[in-house]
């Protein structure tokens, strides 16, 4: 896991005055509105006893312990120990970290690590949540994998017609070959553009948006760091694009949140649909993802044999090691720092075979 970027966190219509317990990077955040309907983001443990501010409540502006009702300010300051005696100091110890925030494209974004707001990464950019012609739904789901193996499986093409042979993988051609593409890098992602030949007209609801039987489909892959992905698929009559979230819960537990964007079937009524067409691709890839060893991608590049079609999430590996070798990893994923300068100097002479 990686400090010094911008966290989707949580959908923002999730986000209220009540206080609500996000687990994140192996620890606990409470967020919640203040009287002006900000978000504010703490961290959820009170330094009296422990107790967990989430099961407590907003008074104000402030959040209040339910142990001992220890009330603390947006900026974690503690202003009040209501079994103090009038004039009793309240202690240096008693304050607790708080986290920028700021909310877009319907999420709530924490920044967790040490830069100033001028060196932050920025908040990638998607300038499809205000196009008024495409429709979007918002939903998420739980896997037991770590968020390395979940988004590499989000923007790998070469599995399409193998495990979704029931889902919108049955129209490609048996054991689809894939074609050369081009890798286009920046500083923090990447991504390709694939055409996909003779698509054959799908079984499932996709067959709304296929005239003829075979359609030329035109997709870009790309990733976003640390751990988001974006899909555009586009059939020639319908655009599908998928903006992913991968919430990296703990080592072993990842919440994927999604906004998926459409330009046919644009009325609510169809929202069930899709959904459902994209939980069957979520459960058809469960079983692989959950079973992948070790849980997180590999400590050296080379552990794992790669061939061309694997060179986004290559790409996405090699700028995860670079954020480690600056000294940006995160408890489990430190020990990856040792091998990444190792790593970074012959990755420029890694083959395909």
């Amino acid at each position: 896991m990686l400090k010094n970027f911008w966290y989707a966190c949580e959908f923002s219509s999730a986000v209220t005055a009540k206080p609500k317990q996000i687990v994140m990077l192996n620890q606990r955040f409470v967020l919640y509105r203040n009287s002006k309907g900000q978000v504010v983001a703490l961290q959820d443990r009170c330094p009296h006893r422990g107790a967990a501010f989430s099961v407590g409540w907003v008074e104000g502006d402030c959040i209040v312990c339910p142990y001992h009702a220890w009330k603390f300010q947006s900026d974690g300051t503690c202003v009040d120990i209501p079994a103090n005696q009038p004039g009793t100091p309240i202690p240096r110890g008693a304050r607790i970290d708080g986290y920028a925030v700021q909310e877009k494209y319907g999420f709530v974004w924490l920044f967790y690590g040490d830069l100033s707001e001028a060196e932050r990464p920025p908040i990638p950019p998607l300038p499809e949540f205000e196009d008024p012609s495409l429709h979007k739904i918002f939903f998420e789901y739980e896997l037991n994998a770590h968020y390395t193996r979940t988004l590499e499986n989000d923007m790998d093409m070469s599995h399409v017609s193998i495990i979704h042979t029931r889902s919108f993988g049955n129209g490609f051609e048996p054991e689809q070959k894939m074609e050369d593409y081009d890798l286009h890098t920046e500083a923090w992602g990447g991504h390709v553009d694939v055409n996909v030949e003779n698509y054959t007209q799908a079984k499932d609801l996709f067959k709304y948006v296929f005239r003829p039987s075979k359609s030329k489909v035109k997709v870009s892959l790309g990733f976003y760091m640390p751990n988001i992905t974006r899909l555009v698929v586009d059939f020639g009559r319908g655009k599908i694009v998928n903006f992913t979230v991968h919430v990296p819960v703990d080592d072993s537990t990842t919440i994927t949140k999604r906004i998926q964007f459409r330009n046919f079937l644009t009325t609510r009524l169809a929202d069930p649909i899709f959904q459902r067409a994209a939980f069957k691709v979520v459960m058809e890839d469960k079983a692989v993802v959950e079973s992948e060893y070790p849980k997180a991608v590999p400590d050296r590049l080379t552990d794992e044999v790669h061939v061309p079609c694997d060179s986004l999430s290559l790409a996405y590996r090699k700028l995860r090691q670079k954020c480690l070798a600056m000294g940006w990893g995160l408890n489990s994923d430190q020990n990856q720092l040792n091998s990444s300068n190792s790593d970074l100097a012959v990755v420029s002479e890694l083959t395909f075979n």
